[in-house]
């Protein structure tokens, strides 16, 4: 279906905001989300909770996109990890299987990073299941600033943790990109 001047139905209302950072650094495993949500230069809510924890307390997921289409994708990867227990990778290939396949889920409009002790993944609805190489990974419309701080935090000579480092980076993709604020939710492993 195309969108023309004839069309009654309307696009997305150009909802923005979200941003989640993952950070693995000396057996510590963190995911921190802000809590902005705007439409258009509007902020619609600043305390949104976009980050939970699954399967015991041994994974962690944040989302970025569509809040009803994150919370679908989150309850499938919550099965997947009851199908296979301790095996996060084999469960996020398995979901972003389904997700491309599948005609209902490949309408879902969202992004995961999902994370436990050992690996952070980046799981998405074309079939992507990306596992950083610098254990970092970000998400969301300021997932880019978010990233390149803690990819600069993260280096060998500072002494900051992986939650030091989250918050820092969070702190100063606030400052960068209007569609993030400093209201985050961290959870960690």
């Amino acid at each position: 279906m195309t969108h023309d001047a004839f069309s009654t139905s309307a696009p997305s209302p150009g909802w923005h905001g979200t941003t989640i950072l993952a950070v693995r650094k000396n057996g510590q495993t963190i995911i921190a989300g802000d809590g902005q949500v705007s439409m258009g230069p509007t902020i619609v809510k600043g305390a949104a909770r976009k980050v939970r924890v699954l399967s015991g307390g041994k994974v962690l997921a944040g989302f970025a996109g569509a809040t009803a289409d994150a919370f679908t994708l989150i309850e499938r990867l919550e099965a997947k990890l009851e199908q296979y227990p301790g095996q996060l990778a084999r469960a996020c290939v398995d979901l972003a299987k389904d997700w491309r396949t599948d005609r209902y889920l490949r309408r879902l409009e969202a992004m995961l990073l999902v994370a436990d002790k050992d690996s952070i993944f980046t799981v998405t609805g074309v079939g992507d299941v990306l596992e950083p190489e610098h254990g970092v990974a970000a998400v969301g419309s300021g997932g880019n600033y978010a990233l390149a701080a803690a990819r600069a935090l993260i280096d060998e000579n500072t002494e900051l943790d992986a939650e030091a480092i989250a918050r820092k980076a969070m702190k100063i993709a606030a400052e960068i990109c209007v569609y993030t604020n400093g209201n985050l939710t961290v959870e960690r492993l």
